[in-house]
């Protein structure tokens, strides 16, 4: 079964019981989220008929929810992300990077989504470029793509920012590019220091403006003396901001973002089985090394869909975001002057119109060309066909 299961499954089986024993205590966009993964590519939202023009053979497309959260609807949001990314990469070196928080701030996190997610991002990403710009480091202004992950393998809470930086910035005069050692950005240490001093200072403000929530065993928290108290313990304690090795070129930094920028808590590959009471799903347990870390583990239905909706963002809440000299507002003339710095060659120009593309699927069974024949709204089927149809979940606009 685990070859064709999918989160959907999952939800339209223990969905209804899930949201019964739980009402009040869900929020709508969770809820909303639930709808659209159940009803993606199914009669409920409608699609189209393709036929073949030459054999005749006909099938059905219905239509994708396209919601962020879902694990089928991913793949092309991130094909068409990443063609817009590769004329921004540049002929250097790429790092990776990773600011983590502790337990008890991810706790925090937990009732506080927006708030405190919209801080690690901003500490995470000020540390980057603070440190970057210290003559004592790099010495330069970088550029920064960033994604937040919220979950651990095993589906708990953990946030995280992955970073991709490039090995290098622009001198602070702009008339130089500085390029970074060849396996080494900035030190580590330093990154984490100062990033545990930048997000503390800023959850001590949220709190002090009354943006945080407690609930349950937190609720003391609200106390603020209290809480200096809970943070005492995560200001002497080391926090980890993780640097792995550069990538070994362009083609590889797009291979990284194509399997991070638009991941979500768990892909439906990951599934093995599903009895109606408890769900098997493949994990990595990164205490252990070799064969030994990719483990299955068994959870009640119930607590499979907890734990898939703790990982709903704030809706309208941005999980990529640009910092530096690749910032919305500034990153072409940015880029330009990068390249131009580094006699790189700038990206080929697609002003001129090309040679219209065919764009038609290949027909299955003899490799023609399949056209729309025929659309249908939503909760409707289409007319009956005249010849043996097939029905696909290929995604349909």
């Amino acid at each position: 079964m685990g070859a064709s299961l999918e989160v959907a499954d999952i939800f339209r089986v223990a969905g209804p019981a899930y949201r019964a024993s739980h009402a009040g205590q869900l929020s709508l966009h969770q809820l909303k989220v639930m709808s659209a993964i159940e009803n993606c590519r199914t009669v409920a939202l409608g699609g189209h008929v393709e036929a073949c023009e030459d054999c005749g053979h006909r099938r059905i497309a219905y239509n994708s929810c396209r919601n962020r959260h879902c694990p089928k609807c991913q793949g092309a949001a991130a094909r068409t992300w990443l063609a817009a990314r590769e004329a921004d990469l540049l002929p250097v070196g790429y790092f990776h990077v990773v600011f983590t928080v502790p337990a008890a701030i991810a706790d925090i996190a937990f009732h506080n989504k927006a708030a405190v997610y919209d801080l690690l991002f901003h500490a995470a990403a000020k540390t980057m470029l603070t440190i970057a710009a210290d003559p004592r480091h790099l010495g330069a202004r970088i550029g920064i793509t960033a994604v937040l992950h919220t979950w651990g393998s095993a589906l708990t809470h953990h946030p995280h920012v992955h970073m991709i930086v490039p090995g290098g910035g622009i001198s602070l005069d702009g008339e130089r590019w500085i390029s970074s050692r060849p396996a080494f950005l900035v030190p580590v240490r330093v990154l984490g220091k100062l990033f545990r001093r930048l997000f503390i200072t800023g959850l001590i403000a949220l709190h002090d403006q009354g943006r945080l929530a407690f609930f349950g065993g937190l609720a003391p928290l609200a106390d603020r003396r209290t809480f200096l108290r809970h943070l005492s313990p995560v200001r002497s304690k080391r926090w980890v901001v993780y640097a792995k090795p550069p990538f070994s070129g362009p083609a590889a930094v797009l291979a990284y973002l194509s399997r991070y920028t638009h991941r979500i808590a768990i892909s439906n590959r990951r599934l093995l089985a599903f009895d109606e009471a408890s769900v098997i799903f493949r994990y990595k347990d990164y205490r252990r090394d070799g064969a030994d870390r990719h483990q299955a583990m068994t959870l009640a239905a119930d607590e499979f869909i907890r734990r898939f909706l703790i990982h709903v963002l704030p809706r309208g809440f941005h999980r990529i975001r640009h910092y530096g000299l690749l910032s919305a507002t500034a990153r072409k003339p940015n880029l330009a002057r990068t390249r131009e710095l580094l006699a790189a060659a700038p990206p080929s120009n697609n002003d001129e119109p090309d040679k219209p593309r065919d764009v038609r699927p290949p027909c299955p069974c003899c490799g023609g060309h399949m056209v729309i024949v025929e659309t249908f709204a939503r909760w409707c089927q289409p007319r009956a066909p005249p010849c043996p149809t097939t029905s696909t979940g290929r995604n349909s606009s």
